[in-house]
């Protein structure tokens, strides 16, 4: 079975959410298929970052990317998910 990366921009609320914490709970809520591969930080604007968030997916699993869309953008303290892109691994 072929593995896939998606990538996800993760935004939080405010500046003075906890970026550390938004990970730790992308990392609770993914289902059992999915892992993550590696996170990365991107500054956004007047000390605002967003979390890039690589996850590794079965590539051969239907309606995925929406399905990790959606629980990431019900956690806690997120504003909004930008799906960025997927690739093979």
């Amino acid at each position: 079975m072929g593995k896939v990366v998606a990538s996800f921009k993760v935004f939080p609320e405010d500046v003075d959410v906890s970026l550390e914490e938004i990970k730790k709970r992308i990392k609770e809520n993914l289902p059992p298929e999915a892992s993550i591969h590696k996170f990365e930080e991107e500054p956004i604007a007047f000390g605002l970052k967003a979390i890039i968030a690589h996850i590794i997916l079965p590539e051969d699993v239907g309606g995925e990317m929406d399905k990790i869309e959606n629980i990431l953008s019900r956690i806690e303290k997120v504003s909004q998910v930008q799906f960025l892109m997927v690739r093979r691994v």
